[in-house]
């Protein structure tokens, strides 16, 4: 299985050719343009190794640190495009686990990649745990097996159906904007791209949903986006 890889940067052009690159090397990369962003997708699925920009928008990568460490085992890299970034980051000594400023050789960065993970393995840190069962009304969403059952009745979803329910669950009654769901599920580079959402929540209604055309726990909130409400029977 491939060490899972969650790079997070608002450079689209940097995300775009460095999550190929890390895909060519071997590794599964996933991509976020922001912190919060990032911080549910480690939340559903805990990466063995973040790459961190430090100048995001909204919250920042030093921040972002922070929440991370708290959360998950996996080390952080951090990337920087300002030594004055750099000094600060070295000066708190919050974690990172390396950095690298920019611009970088691919080649150097996949090697620095390689060490901290080598290095993350004899640490033997403890395994993060991870929720068994997620119970939104009569639906039940275990990420450990990748399951969903339905008032006690197996659902087949594909991968990403359940990732885009798993997303939903973890906030159940929250309203996702489809760029939220987009940069959560399939990455930032798939934000500006909504069809993708709408079909997919389509299929989620066609499997569990009693009427799809009058969904009562798969909600659009017209305008804003959707929400899993609670159904029970």
């Amino acid at each position: 299985m491939p060490r899972r890889i969650l790079l997070v940067d608002d450079d689209s052009l940097l995300r775009r050719s460095l999550a190929f690159n890390l895909e060519q090397a071997g590794y599964s990369a996933s991509t976020a343009a922001s912190a919060e962003d990032a911080l549910a997708i480690a939340r559903r699925d805990p990466p063995d190794l973040v790459l961190l920009d430090i100048g995001l928008p909204g919250m920042d990568g030093l921040d972002a640190l922070r929440h991370l460490k708290e959360t998950l085992n996996a080390p952080v890299i951090f990337l920087t495009a300002r030594r004055r970034e750099l000094d600060e980051v070295l000066g708190l000594e919050l974690g990172a686990d390396d950095y690298m400023t920019k611009p970088f050789d691919v080649d150097v960065l996949l090697a620095h990649i390689k060490a901290v993970l080598r290095r993350a393995e004899h640490k033997l840190p403890q395994p993060v745990e991870r929720a068994a069962a997620i119970a939104v009304g009569d639906l039940t969403i275990n990420p450990l097996a990748h399951t969903v059952s339905l008032a006690g009745q197996p659902a087949t979803l594909s991968p990403r159906e359940f990732d885009l329910l798993h997303t939903m669950a973890l906030e159940p009654g929250r309203v996702f904007s489809v760029d939220e769901l987009l940069g959560r599920v399939w990455g930032a580079e798939f934000i500006g791209q909504p069809q993708v959402v709408y079909v997919h929540i389509r299929w989620l209604r066609e499997k569990l949903e009693r009427d799809p055309n009058r969904p009562r726990r798969i909600l659009t909130v017209r305008g804003v986006g959707y929400k899993l409400q609670a159904v029970e029977g």
